[in-house]
């Protein structure tokens, strides 16, 4: 899974000042030049990767589907993406029952691992009786299946590997192959790759300071060059380092309206940046079904997302609890109960939600 930006080849700004000549004569036309964007190419056209990139064979085991380094860099690419992921963690981690093979802190790690890659792992420490003593959380990231789909292997890098013994796989099923799971947001991924570059084009244009304020066009021949030269150090003290930067042209011997003033900074707009922001909000928060009343979302509209306790027990309903049930996957396993919930509830002082048959 490879991203490629292409960001603005913005410059530093700086106060510019324009002597017109009066006599300037605009240059021949040579020749003209066409292009065109090339043709509309379907949105189901190219972009099966999932179909494409099958589960490549590679030593002694299978690569994953989809790059986990660029899934754990996406993670942290757009707040509608990792807040979704942390808001689930955290309830999850609520509701946990820890006990003396499985802590807080494993199962954390072990859920979080299993929502942003669709992979999860534990291995099972066991003492020289052969009694288990510990359930130890392994980073999904580093893992790799076997080619005898048994086996597990951890590699950081390809000088170091060693095999990993009574280790335990939770994966999110993909209906192309069956040796990774695969994260359920992976159709959001071009929406969260498109917020973050909208996010980051904006702060490249606040920050390089190549943005105008105005341009102020004057065409009538000043007295003298000291005229013209006081207007333009007042320009130049007007605003400070960093902030939004003028221009001034002088033009002598100029037509009517010789002096104009032209608004630049509004051009930005037309880049719908904020369209963008929203859209590619949305379409996380799809991805993720996260209320977002619970992620802390302003509403666009004066009636706002609802009651924000019926949101919260539905969403509880429908996506914590299915999620809770496939992690008790590892009590079968294991062989005893390892991990289980308490009921879910919204304060201390609410009637706890009895579990669902």
């Amino acid at each position: 899974m490879s991203r490629k930006r292409h960001h603005p080849n913005t410059h530093s700004a700086a106060l510019s000042v324009i002597n017109a000549p009066t006599n300037a004569q605009p240059s021949p036309v040579t020749s003209t030049e066409e292009f065109t964007f090339g043709d509309p190419v379907p949105v189901l056209d190219r972009r099966e990767f999932l179909d494409y990139l099958e589960c490549v064979p590679s030593g002694k085991w299978y690569e994953p589907p989809v790059s986990l380094s660029g899934l754990a860099l996406t993670f942290r690419a757009a707040v509608h993406h990792s807040s979704p992921i942390y808001v689930k963690r955290n309830i999850l981690l609520k509701c946990f029952k820890p006990n003396r093979l499985l802590s807080k802190a494993a199962f954390s790690a072990f859920a979080l691992d299993f929502l942003v890659f669709g992979n999860a792992y534990l291995q099972r420490k066991r003492a020289m009786s052969g009694r288990a003593l510990a359930l130890e959380h392994v980073l999904a990231k580093y893992v790799r299946r076997g080619r005898d789909l048994k086996t597990y292997w951890w590699s950081q890098n390809f000088k170091e590997e060693f095999e990993l013994t009574d280790t335990f796989h939770l994966r999110e099923p993909d209906i192309n192959q069956e040796v990774y799971g695969v994260p359920e947001y992976l159709s959001a991924l071009n929406s969260i790759w498109l917020n973050e570059s909208d996010t980051l084009f904006r702060r490249k244009y606040y920050q390089n300071g190549s943005h105008a304020g105005f341009i102020l066009y004057m065409t009538d021949a000043a007295q003298n060059q000291e005229d013209v030269d006081k207007m333009r150090e007042a320009l130049r003290q007007s605003k400070g380092p960093g902030n939004f930067r003028n221009l001034f042209m002088y033009a002598p011997n100029g037509k009517k309206d010789g002096n104009q003033l032209s608004p630049v900074s509004e051009v930005a707009a037309k880049d719908d940046l904020s369209s963008i922001k929203s859209t590619t909000r949305d379409d996380q928060l799809a991805a993720h079904r996260v209320p977002p009343q619970i992620l802390g979302v302003m509403p666009n509209t004066t009636g706002g997302f609802g009651d924000v306790e019926k949101a919260a027990k539905v969403f509880n309903m429908n996506e914590i609890e299915p999620l809770m049930e496939r992690f008790k996957e590892v009590n079968d396993w294991a062989g005893e109960t390892v991990i289980d919930f308490n009921p879910y509830a919204l304060a201390a002082t609410d009637p706890v939600q009895p579990p669902r048959p």
